[in-house]
């Protein structure tokens, strides 16, 4: 070794590059300089070599050694899984919402009909056109692991009592779920939130295909929301299988267990309670996935309390003074009427062919045939639809759909409970250019009682409207 660095620095010294060196970067080139530096230099190459085979006989432990780094951090960032760094505030939450604008025309009346008229659509009947039908924006997320929010105004909302005002704010969500545990399998809701009754009703209005819910069961609540209070189950294989439905855009309902069971106001949502009496309701459904792909899904809900009706004056029967029937909340009856209903469901997603069935019976708050006071009236009522799914490769998603709805019983929601009869044919198109847009064309063929209260002296109210309307709705989602 000694013999191999002298012979390196000879050739070094002698080699023209000494030549070109300047003295100064050279240092001591004297023998006795050169010598101690090849000293020196052995050294230092000896001691390399003994913490070489020391490493190679004791190799260090990695983690030790980052732990006495200057600044260790036990969890540093850049080392941490995804899903465990903390996020940032905006990160947590999701802004998202839609808007549908809608245009109806009646097309024919039959003779003796009353005029025009849709619970669930203002804008049918008579110097109406487009219509902001509704206006969303919603805000969820998760402030820890185990609470989640949701908000939901709407900001197509009427003003109540007012016949030209429209386009106010009115909140539809606000609710908070409680988990108790790390899966989201059990859950408390609380706040205003849509009721689990009728599959359809938990169905947002962004997924259905008919541009109104079914009678029979959307009488059940107004708005479909109310304030209350509700435990969901969810196992983890009814978890996917309600996030596949939506994922895979089959109409799904969302995620409300697979059993439920709460109490609420029971007057409807955005609404002032009218009465101390808080409603019991409780949901089962069992969802199904067979061998070649099929979903489908059963549900049996039922709920009873106490509903207290609002009034306005009519003529009972078309002859004599208005006046405002009894057993109302300002005649005599702020205790309310006994509301009770049992429901079933079938659902058999559209892949590419679906079915949907909804049928409820019950007790509910109605006004009398002699039109003068609200009773407990028995109803019943529900609907039947049928749809194919046509997925294309240039002109987006279709869906044609044929619909038969039907209700007999009290209104509970309008003004005296009014009893109605409602037989209606629904045949539609729903055209989706993108995930974003879509158009829904349909044709209603309707025999549906007009419940608005007609507070004039001599003049009957509550009568049958039939007629033909089409009607079309853009969405847009965002």
């Amino acid at each position: 070794m000694r013999l191999l660095a002298l012979t390196l620095a000879w050739l070094l010294f002698t080699s023209p590059v000494r030549a070109q060196m300047p003295d100064a970067a050279m240092g001591d080139l004297s023998m006795e300089g050169m010598y101690q530096q090849l000293l020196e230099t052995e050294q230092r190459l000896l001691a390399t070599e003994q913490r070489l085979s020391a490493i190679e006989m004791n190799p260090p432990n990695l983690i030790d050694s980052i732990q006495t780094m200057p600044g260790f951090s036990e969890n540093p960032e850049w080392i941490q899984p995804e899903s465990e760094k903390k996020k940032a505030w905006f990160e947590k939450y999701k802004l998202g919402g839609y808007m549908q604008l809608r245009i109806n025309e009646t097309l024919s009346t039959e003779d003796g009909s009353a005029p025009p008229q849709h619970v669930g659509d203002s804008s049918i009947g008579d110097n109406q056109s487009f219509i902001l039908r509704r206006a969303r924006l919603s805000v969820s997320g998760d402030v820890t692991d185990k609470i989640s929010i949701y908000l939901q105004p709407d900001f197509a909302a009427n003003v109540p009592g007012s016949s030209d005002s429209n386009q106010y704010v009115q909140l539809r969500d606000w609710y908070s779920d409680l988990h108790f545990d790390e899966d989201h399998i059990y859950r408390v809701r609380i706040g205003q939130s849509k009721i689990p009754y009728g599959w359809e009703n938990m169905q947002s209005s962004r997924n259905r295909l008919p541009l109104d819910r079914n009678d029979g069961f959307n009488s059940a609540t107004k708005n479909e929301r109310d304030l209350g209070a509700f435990f969901y189950y969810t196992p983890t294989y009814a978890q996917e299988f309600f996030d596949r439905t939506l994922d895979e855009n089959l109409k799904g309902s969302g995620n409300y267990g697979l059993f439920g069971f709460g109490f609420y106001n029971g007057q409807g949502g955005s609404l002032r309670e009218q009465n101390d009496n808080i409603h019991i309701i409780s949901r089962l459904t069992l969802p199904f996935t067979f061998a070649n792909g099929q979903m489908m899904e059963l549900g049996i809900q039922g709920y009873t309390g106490q509903y207290t009706v609002l009034s306005a004056p009519i003529s009972p029967l078309g002859v004599g003074p208005a006046v405002r029937p009894l057993g109302a909340a300002d005649t005599g009856g702020r205790e309310g009427v006994l509301d009770n209903r049992l429901g079933w469901s079938l659902i058999y997603y559209p892949q590419p062919f679906g079915f949907q069935a909804e049928w409820t019976t019950g007790r509910g708050p109605a006004l009398n045939a002699a039109q003068t006071e609200i009773e407990e009236r028995s109803l019943y009522g529900g609907y039947v639809m049928a749809m194919y799914r046509q997925e294309t490769v240039r002109f987006g998603e279709m869906i044609p759909f044929v619909r038969w709805a039907y209700y007999q019983g009290g209104y509970k929601s309008e003004r005296n409970a009014p009893y109605t009869d409602i037989d209606e044919w629904e045949i539609g198109l729903e055209w989706q250019f993108t995930k974003y847009v879509e158009l829904v064309s349909m044709y209603t063929i309707t025999d549906r009682t007009n419940t608005r209260a007609d507070s004039s002296d001599d003049a009957l109210s509550y009568q049958q409207f039939r007629g033909d309307l089409a009607r079309f709705q853009l969405q847009v989602r965002y």
